[in-house]
């Protein structure tokens, strides 16, 4: 599928008001970055895998296990303007993937479910996945985020809020988006220089500067479902999940 051009991105930053040093914090004597790093090498599709980071330490981390990684500005206010700056500095990259620094249960074959979807679809501009909500506890919930797509898959709307709204009897599948992103590189560059829409302050969501300026988003639907580590709580589940 990929002809030298498709590069994973794995943005890492030191902050985090929760938890901070997330990255290097070790689950199995492994830090978080480098699990998240081979699970990101597993993939068919891409032929190189990169973080992305301004911390120093997690700069050498990623040295002393043998991945490569990219300096980049502190001054970003987001994952998609780190990976802009990687990609705006190697013309090489055509299709960059962001795979978030914090999800080291992703599996291989869900990011590579993006990939393709974006490869076989050349009206699309960015590709993302979703995953149908079983527990219906999970859709009144601000913090995972809701979207609603076109008959292709093609995203209409990404909310916190529950969508669509189910009026009188109506019953409807309910499906939440999962922050991992496939951008062609020229829709990475465009949406990153663009101004923040209304919309995107609003729900604080950064893919609704996307939908707002007509670039398009392909959702792809996946079983995986993903366990932030945001918190020390969610620490401790990973560990016990992961424990050998």
């Amino acid at each position: 599928m990929h002809s030298g051009n498709i590069a994973i991105i794995i943005p890492a930053r030191y902050g985090s008001t929760r938890l901070p040093g997330k990255p290097l914090l070790k689950v199995n004597d492994k830090s978080i970055i480098q699990l998240v790093w081979e699970k990101a090498i597993q993939s068919k599709y891409a032929n190189k895998v990169i973080v992305a980071t301004d911390n120093d330490d997690i700069y050498q981390t990623v040295k002393s296990f043998g991945g490569m990684v990219k300096k980049t500005s502190p001054h970003h206010q987001s994952g998609s303007d780190r990976i802009a700056e990687v990609v705006k500095n190697n013309p090489d990259i055509k299709i960059a993937v962001n795979v978030q620094g914090d999800e080291p249960l992703i599996t291989s074959e869900s990011i590579d479910s993006a990939i393709k979807c974006l490869v076989d679809d050349s009206s699309a501009d960015i590709s993302t996945l979703i995953r149908k909500i079983d527990d219906k506890s999970e859709v009144n919930n601000p913090n995972l985020v809701k979207v609603v797509t076109d008959v292709r898959g093609n995203a209409l709307y990404f909310s916190r809020s529950p969508i669509p709204y189910e009026r009188e009897n109506a019953s409807m599948d309910f499906y939440a988006h999962i922050g991992l992103y496939v951008y062609r590189r020229e829709s990475l560059l465009n949406m990153t220089a663009l101004a923040q829409a209304n919309i995107e302050k609003a729900e604080c969501l950064e893919q609704l500067r996307a939908l707002y300026n007509g670039i398009k988003i392909k959702t792809v639907v996946v079983n995986y479902k993903p366990i932030g580590v945001d918190t020390p709580e969610d620490l401790d589940k990973l560990r016990e999940m992961l424990v050998v």
